[in-house]
């Protein structure tokens, strides 16, 4: 939509963004769900941040929140942690995400939003809803393609019910 709320004309340029948007939206979640989290910071810049939040705090402007990672080489502890030094149940991750909306910056900059759901399956083999919420993401372009120099998970949930080790 344009800036009078009008549904603009869609062009090939911007099927194609989408699609490269996607894609990286895809990994993100694959990384995750295939427990290839050692991939996981590749997709972020050097100083890429990692957030996830509540609902209720991001609407009312508040930090806090559950996870905060900046920079690469912290998002790469994250993942030595959850290896190595964390305790918690097995479990695998299964995303759906939906409603991938995007606003160009300049050439090189997106800012970028979606729904997602996780459903966490635990070692006994049962299946619940873990979390739902929306990414609001702002992605650079690089010599290895998009990365996220910011990713901010906002979660709808009013409580995480477990351990959150693993990212969302």
């Amino acid at each position: 939509m344009n800036e009078a709320g009008v549904l603009a004309e869609t062009t090939i340029a911007d099927i194609i963004l989408w699609h490269d948007l996607h894609r990286l939206q895809e990994r993100y979640v694959s990384v995750i769900d295939t427990d290839r989290l050692e991939e996981w910071p590749e997709l972020f810049t050097e100083d890429g941040v990692y957030e996830i939040v509540p609902k209720e705090n991001a609407d009312r402007g508040l930090p806090m929140g559950l996870m905060h990672c900046f920079g690469r080489p912290m998002l790469r502890d994250r993942v030595v942690a959850l290896r190595k030094a964390n305790v918690f149940a097995p479990h695998t991750y299964r995303h759906m995400t939906s409603g991938l909306e995007f606003s160009q910056i300049d050439i090189q900059t997106i800012d970028m939003q979606s729904n997602y759901v996780v459903v966490q399956t635990l070692s006994d083999g049962e299946s619940r809803l873990f979390q739902a919420g929306r990414y609001l993401d702002r992605v650079v372009r690089t010599a290895s393609g998009w990365r996220y120099q910011r990713k901010r998970a906002v979660y709808d949930t009013s409580r995480v019910q477990t351990l959150l080790v693993t990212p969302v």
